[in-house]
């Protein structure tokens, strides 16, 4: 009888290592950015809408040099999003309160993406905590909407352009 459970327990251990091998070896990054504009004009401690251009995805190019097809795409989750300040160049964050960033496409509903919330930065990059929402069907689109909450705890006396770079892990099925 022990030795069936310390077979079984081997047996197990096994496929589910295997697995974790074959997720891994059809798991990527895929990476999109984006500009952000955060007018002067936003008021102080309310928050504030900003909706940037469609984000063109690159995804069936992606897919393609990793030899899945979309149809195959299984998971994909957002792995880092990070703000930087381009413009004007000696700006920091520390006019920024919280930032909420959402994603939709025509045809799904919006989602958080990643947020800040107290944010104390005196950095000109910030990294936002992602949301372990499911994107799949984000980042299959051509083309996805991202839409941005800030709340300011300064006035801003000239309008600041923000980059935000975002990495999404995707795993595909082998077939």
């Amino acid at each position: 009888m022990k030795s069936k459970l310390i077979a079984l327990t081997a047996c197990l251990s096994i496929f589910f290592t295997s697995c974790d091998a074959v997720d891994d070896l059809l798991t990527f990054t895929i990476s999109n950015n984006t500009s952000i504009k955060i007018q002067s004009t936003s008021p102080i401690n309310l928050p504030s809408e900003i909706i940037t251009p469609d984000v063109t995805t690159n995804s069936t190019a992606e897919f393609e040099n990793n030899k899945t097809k979309a149809n195959l795409v299984k998971d994909v989750h957002i792995k880092s999003l990070k703000l930087s300040i381009s413009d004007p160049s000696d700006k920091t964050f520390t006019f920024l309160k919280s930032v909420h960033i959402y994603i939709s496409t025509t045809n799904s509903d919006e989602i958080e993406l990643a947020y800040l919330d107290n944010i104390n930065s005196s950095s000109s990059e910030i990294d936002l905590v992602c949301t372990d929402a499911r994107l799949d069907q984000y980042i299959k689109a051509d083309s996805y909407k991202i839409r941005t909450k800030v709340t300011l705890k300064e006035t801003l006396t000239k309008d600041v352009t923000v980059k935000a770079d975002m990495k999404f892990k995707v795993t595909a099925d082998p077939f």
